[in-house]
């Protein structure tokens, strides 16, 4: 199962740039998602960037992650 975490992107120079998970700056292709822009949350796959998402659905997902984490501790 893979599951799918928002990241803010944070650079985008042509085709790839570099998104911030919570902190982890990672390296990430645009190449299937070219209309994505600084600010903004995506959804990346073996690190492309795969779907745009909203601030709020970015921050409802990552909630709910968050208590899905404490609720295994």
């Amino acid at each position: 199962m893979c599951i799918g975490i928002p990241a803010e992107v944070i650079e985008i120079s042509g085709q790839t740039g570099k998104v911030d998970y919570q902190g982890v700056v990672r390296e990430t292709s645009f190449v299937m998602l070219p209309e994505a822009e600084v600010g903004e949350f995506v959804i990346l796959h073996a690190g492309f960037a795969i779907k745009k998402l909203s601030a709020e659905e970015a921050r409802e997902t990552l909630k709910l992650i968050r208590e899905m984490l404490e609720a295994a501790e």
